[in-house]
């Protein structure tokens, strides 16, 4: 992750131990477990073992921090939709279906900022915007349940909206419950929701 510049044009270092990036997952951490609104530079300083002021040598406000996280989580889905929609090799059917198996992947490579961004409640510039990416990849999402309608492959008696946001929902409840080194690993969980998503619960 690039370091962020400091006002004068160079690269913030933190002290040893305490790198940008390790700067960052406390934060997310302290984050998720306090609120974003809930928890001051303050905390983020104890938590780390700095004084107040040192923190700011390491990030220049914590709107910097949360803003730097949601990033991280909507990067990671932007990328997962765009790589489908340029996937010209295969129909929109399964390019559905490889957004939402990757999209789990995603979510648990990442999951403490999707945790983040998932709570985010536009009470910010920085939480508006990161409301406006996600309902941007809804819709894109969307477009590509249309797509998987139009060429047949998809029922259409849903409308691609609330299929969009139900798929999208089903994934993202992983935060309420998955956890790394538990006993069903990222590519079981990849696999049963894409199939119960897609094939549904009947035996065949």
């Amino acid at each position: 992750m690039t370091e962020p510049a400091s006002e004068t044009g160079g690269a913030r270092r933190g002290r040893p131990g305490h790198d940008q990036e390790t700067v960052l997952r406390r934060a997310v951490e302290l984050f998720n477990r306090r609120g974003y609104d809930g928890t001051s530079m303050g905390d983020l300083a104890r938590e780390l073992g700095f004084t107040k002021s040192a923190i700011y040598h390491h990030v220049p406000s914590k709107s910097h921090l949360l803003e730097q996280a949601l990033d991280e989580a909507l990067g990671g889905l932007t990328a997962v939709i765009a790589a489908a929609e340029q996937n010209s090799s295969v129909g929109a059917y399964e390019r559905l279906r490889q957004v939402i198996h990757q999209s789990v992947e995603v979510l648990v490579a990442h999951q403490p900022a999707v945790t983040l961004l998932l709570r985010v409640r536009g009470n910010s510039d920085v939480e508006l915007a990161a409301l406006r990416r996600r309902r941007e990849l809804d819709a894109r999402l969307a477009a590509l349940v249309r797509a998987a309608i139009a060429e047949g492959s998809l029922r259409d008696d849903v409308a691609p909206d609330l299929v969009s946001r139900l798929l999208f929902g089903m994934v993202n409840s992983l935060v309420e419950w998955y956890r790394p080194g538990g006993p069903v690993d990222a590519q079981a969980v990849s696999d049963a929701i894409t199939t119960i998503a897609f094939d549904g619960l009947n035996a065949e």
